[in-house]
């Protein structure tokens, strides 16, 4: 008999289908913001404000449901540091970093211009981030 030896995963049960969902989420949400901020910088039009803020408050409910998620698998996980860790302070970051996003889109509307853009262009990359991270240790392929 021959018996194959399996790399020991991150996580002591593989994560359920709404975490990925969750995290997956969050990356259109923000792409969202960061397009309609965009086209606000380029038209002035106030709604493109309004459609920003809008998905920048879906976007942390899923940010906020994962990183949630996120914390009962760092503490059920074997080994705490490595990228269970790296993946909840991503996570993390992209929450904090979306909030005040969401705060400076609650000003004026022409007040939002251009910290607003910039928040929404770092939030995105972020979430992006945190979910190749969160998603390639839920796969098992990333140690």
């Amino acid at each position: 008999m021959s018996s194959i030896a399996t790399p020991t995963p991150a996580y002591r049960s593989r994560p359920g289908p709404l975490h990925t969902i969750l995290l997956a989420g969050t990356v259109p949400l923000f792409l969202g913001a960061l397009l309609s901020d965009i086209a606000y910088y380029q038209s002035y039009q106030i709604q493109w404000s309004n459609f920003a803020s809008w998905l920048i408050a879906g976007a942390e409910l899923f940010c906020g449901l994962a990183l949630l998620f996120a914390l009962i698998n760092l503490i059920r996980a074997k080994q705490k540091g490595g990228h269970p860790l790296v993946y909840f302070l991503l996570l993390l970051a992209t929450f904090v970093l979306g909030l005040v996003n969401a705060f400076q889109h609650a000003k004026d509307a022409w007040a939002v211009m251009p910290a607003g853009l910039i928040l929404s262009g770092i939030v995105f990359f972020l979430s992006c981030l945190a979910a190749w991270v969160g998603l390639s240790v839920r796969a098992g392929g990333v140690k």
